[in-house]
């Protein structure tokens, strides 16, 4: 699968596969025993750390002193943030019990952070297609006229005639750029709306 056609590609990261696919194991009794207890005791320690991370704050200028500049803008600064923005030793060397976070732990956490904006907004995105995935796309809608669709998609589009968005997404090769596109000509076709 090419990357730019995964529907929520950041959610589907390699670095995650095992936090995202493992409960999905777990709930259907392909994974027991000690990988189980293994899975859920790194779970606990992720969990752990995060917490500890997320209680820990300091301002700018307590950072400053500890050589960690960030944005003088008064607001605290969770070491939970700072070790998304890069700051591994220096947040140890501030707050030293939080050097028992395995480097493996922290680099996950960090990721998580680092995504997580993109990831709200991705899962708002996914919302509002669900919510959407019933829209209507009118019949005579002239694929082959609408800019940003390769031709590819133009053809496909034009053979099948989808009566919906959410057939539409169904289709290959269809990206999420495209279902934008066929999305504002479905609301723009239905008219305003009261």
């Amino acid at each position: 699968m090419f990357t730019s056609r995964a529907e929520y590609r950041l959610t589907l990261r390699a670095d995650n596969a095992d936090a995202r696919l493992t409960p999905r194991g777990l709930a259907l009794g392909c994974i027991r025993g000690d990988r189980a207890r293994r899975f859920q005791s790194r779970r606990a320690e992720v969990e752990r750390a995060r917490a500890q991370l997320g209680e820990r704050s300091a301002t700018p200028s307590e950072l400053a002193r500890h050589g960690i500049r960030v944005s003088v803008d008064g607001g605290r600064r969770t070491a939970l943030s700072l070790l998304a923005l890069g700051f591994g030793r220096e947040i140890t060397a501030l707050w030293p019990e939080l050097g028992d976070i395995a480097p493996r732990v922290q680099e996950e956490i960090a990721t998580d952070v680092r995504y997580s904006g993109y990831l709200d907004r991705q899962a708002a995105d996914i919302q509002a297609f669900r919510r959407d995935e019933a829209l209507a796309l009118p019949d005579d809608l002239p694929y082959a006229a609408l800019p940003g669709l390769s031709s590819e998609l133009k053809q496909t589009l034009g053979a099948t005639r989808p009566a919906t968005l959410g057939q539409a997404a169904r289709l290959s090769g269809i990206t999420p750029a495209a279902l934008g596109i066929l999305l504002r000509h479905a609301r723009r076709s239905r008219g305003p709306t009261l």
